[in-house]
């Protein structure tokens, strides 16, 4: 299958163009290499893609509407995945413009780009952040995401409204994934995972917000490429739904799609299971809940498991210390 795939030297955009080269797939990629973070890290995962002779990569920004449609045109393919964007809750205080125009104004054009080539699937990334001030657990596919605490959720929520009416004014097979707290291997050094093992290995204190008490369903990166592997072939058709929690649409081939082990880990563990990696205690800084944290991140994963029979299970555990032994690696290597 031919894929194009935006963000592909992002986090989750690298490790799911890496899983679809390995089974032989061709991979389009599009990055715009921001320098949001080291952009060192992004050129480091896509030196990795570009030894496939299947992966061909452009650099782009989202919001440069006629070369990411003919991009896409150029790509032919049967399945689009939109993950570039401006991520990360707390950047969003800093820089809100920066939200609006590539998660709204890009998504526009990459939906542009999927009504001019008409993908068998279109795969958007949504976020947990979405439910904001929901209180009402786990967070559930069917309930109403209307109360947005930051503007990055809100500009996700957007990127979802809009693609629900392209899916329902030109009949594209659309599916929005909403990711609860992804970490793991090559993650972004913005993520608590990374800030806590690079200030815990340096000698710095980490900052814990909420005073500690707080819970993410944190889902590792092999279990979220899974997922959303085994998801590329569930195509969402007006009038198919999978059962009582099924969030397809009734008037558009859409639906979205939770993808969290449904296991919420206290925060605190969490710092513990760095430590425990690490061999090094970490000196801890207690601080107020920041502008826009929730408290508390739960997924249903019912409609997850409806459609794929799967749901990541990766213990933190496991998962931290498959971070750590990277993280190890990489900085041994620069």
């Amino acid at each position: 299958m031919r894929f194009f795939i935006t963000g592909t030297a992002g986090f989750i955009g690298f490790h799911l163009a890496r899983r679809l080269l390995a089974e032989g797939h061709e991979v389009f990629g599009l990055d715009g290499m921001t320098p949001y973070y080291d952009p060192k890290l992004k050129e480091a995962r896509n030196a990795i893609l570009r030894e496939s002779p299947h992966y061909h990569f452009e650099q782009a920004m989202l919001e440069e509407g006629d070369r990411v449609v003919g991009y896409a045109k150029a790509a032919l393919p049967d399945v689009i995945c939109h993950f570039a964007a401006q991520a990360g809750v707390r950047y969003s205080l800093e820089n809100p413009r920066s939200y609006v125009n590539s998660n709204l104004i890009g998504t526009f054009n990459i939906l542009e780009a999927a009504r001019e080539t008409v993908p068998g699937h279109l795969i958007l990334a949504s976020t947990s952040s979405v439910y904001g001030g929901n209180s009402e657990m786990p967070f559930r596919e069917t309930h109403a995401a209307d109360h947005p605490l930051t503007l990055y959720a809100a500009t996700k929520k957007s990127t979802e409204a809009m693609a629900h009416s392209y899916a329902h004014l030109w009949k594209l097979p659309t599916t929005m994934l909403r990711f609860f707290t992804v970490y793991g291997p090559w993650g972004r050094p913005d993520m608590a995972l990374f800030k806590f093992v690079d200030g815990i290995m340096k000698g710095r204190p980490i900052d814990i917000f909420g005073q500690g008490r707080m819970s993410r369903d944190f889902t590792y990166i092999d279990d979220l490429i899974e997922a959303i592997v085994r998801l590329v072939p569930c195509i969402p058709r007006e009038g198919q739904g999978a059962g009582e929690h099924d969030s397809l649409s009734p008037v558009a081939p859409f639906r979205t799609v939770n993808i969290g082990g449904g296991q919420p880990v206290p925060l605190l563990d969490f710092v513990d299971a760095i430590e425990r990696a690490l061999g090094m205690p970490a000196e801890r800084n207690m601080l107020p809940m920041q502008k826009g944290d929730v408290t508390d991140t739960y997924a249903a994963a019912d409609l997850l498991r409806a459609l794929t029979g799967y749901v990541p299970e990766t213990p933190v555990v496991r998962g931290v210390a498959e971070f750590v032994a990277w993280y190890r690696d990489y900085h041994g290597n620069q």
